[in-house]
């Protein structure tokens, strides 16, 4: 009776297979009652890749032979992401020892954690700091230690008033003018750009940084070859106005 409904609803979506009795999508088949997309099919690959899941905890029915080009692994100790997820279920700020880039030698400071980032290669843990009184973002694999404290330490901050996290940017995205027609019709296909040419990539201001290193927007576009630099900004001026590092 199900079936029956549904092709009442969407005829032409399914064939009857006699031999293995059951239905079948046909080869005109679209869509009724969800939008699909391929990132659906995709994204279950690559956590397989990352060993997040087993197989069977697909719905994939076969799984073809593929290949994702590895990254360097980041060593977050399971101990100190369980007393940073800690802080953040309990509101409280979580004492660790921390090796920034702006200092030799790692230090113990407090920071009062209250979401979790991945800026496409780490992940981060956005926190405000008690000794510099600002929020910024702590790489969770330079999180060294963290040590237990003698009582709940109460935060000092209210992340509502991280305004980098809460504020966003939308980067606007061109193929590079240098490249050939048929070479910029290929990178609007890529990154799925309107018929003008564009897309829009909106992300949280704290994260701006990452993104643009990680879409190499971070440079001049003239110090790469087109074909390597291939998108350019179109709203350079106003992104970059909202550029400032905030990692510790």
């Amino acid at each position: 009776m199900d079936f029956k409904a549904y092709q009442d609803l969407a005829p032409g979506n399914l064939v009857y297979d006699g031999t293995e009795k059951t239905y079948r999508p046909s080869s005109t088949f679209k869509p009724l009652f969800f939008q699909i997309s391929a990132d659906s099919y995709l994204m279950p690959l690559l956590s397989l890749a990352a060993g997040a899941v087993e197989p069977a905890a697909t719905w994939l029915k076969t799984i073809p032979e593929f290949h994702v080009s590895p990254v360097p692994a980041r060593g977050v100790s399971p101990e100190v992401l369980r007393a940073v997820v800690r802080g953040l279920e309990d509101v409280q700020a979580v004492e660790v020892l921390y090796q920034s880039m702006s200092a030799p030698e790692p230090g113990w400071r407090w920071i009062e954690p209250h979401a979790l980032a991945h800026d496409g290669f780490r992940w981060h843990v956005r926190a405000f700091c008690q000794r510099s009184g600002t929020f910024k973002d702590f790489v969770l694999s330079r999180i060294l230690e963290v040590r237990a404290a003698s009582e709940k330490n109460q935060p000092r901050s209210n992340p509502a008033n991280d305004a980098a996290w809460h504020s966003t940017v939308t980067l606007q995205i061109r193929p590079h003018p240098a490249l050939s027609h048929a070479q910029q019709t290929a990178i609007r296909l890529d990154y799925g750009m309107d018929a003008a040419g564009q897309a829009e990539i909106t992300v949280r201001k704290s994260l701006l940084y990452y993104t643009l290193k990680r879409l190499g927007l971070d440079t001049d576009p003239a110090a790469r070859r087109p074909q390597d630099q291939q998108i350019v900004l179109a709203n350079a001026a106003e992104v970059f106005a909202h550029l400032g590092r905030a990692e510790a």
